[in-house]
């Protein structure tokens, strides 16, 4: 990736998954058009303010629901929740959502509910039925099984080490 920008004599500031931030405040309508196909080549796309502002306001509905409500329903229908918040149509915002981030957002939606587990084992705050209630899990073992398919312990494992090596993520980073 930051090959082709150097290509096109542009100036890469940083590279990460998703975000390229440049140099140069503002590029011509030329520099723009062959950035764009280049872009397309490689399997990507050019984000506007607009979109990147879509995305972010997909990500901070979905850690208000799982970290700063007191309880999920069991039923949340969040492609419903997500496409009216937003306003737009959800096929849209999910190939958005997925092109630039490069999951689904139901698997961050699942990663987000892990951490806010691991954080309330951690913190010894609720059983694992309390947990279960609370992050609308239909079941102790739904939620053990998807805690063990993401993180590869059980949550058991999990609160028995959690002492050793675990370091709390930043939500927006998970």
């Amino acid at each position: 990736m930051q090959n082709e920008l150097i290509k096109l004599e542009l100036h890469p500031i940083a590279v990460q998954m998703g975000i390229v931030r440049l140099n140069e405040d503002k590029l011509d309508e030329q520099k723009l058009i062959l950035l764009n196909i280049n872009l397309n080549a490689l399997g990507f796309e050019l984000l506007d303010k607009g979109k990147s502002r879509i995305i972010e306001q997909i990500k901070n509905l979905i850690i208000e629901r799982i970290f700063h409500s007191d309880l999920l329903e069991q039923k949340i229908n969040w492609s419903g929740l997500i496409s009216d918040t937003v306003f737009h149509e959800y096929s849209y915002l999910s190939s958005l959502f997925s092109s630039v981030e490069g999951i689904t957002i139901e698997q961050y939606i699942i990663r987000q509910k892990i951490e806010r587990v691991k954080e309330l084992l951690f913190y010894d705050e609720l059983n694992l039925s309390e947990i279960a209630n609370k992050l609308g899990y239909s079941s102790v073992s739904h939620l053990s099984a998807q805690f063990k398919k993401v993180t590869g312990q059980t949550p058991s494992q999990f609160k028995s080490s959690r002492t050793s090596n675990w370091q709390r993520r930043s939500i927006d980073k998970v």
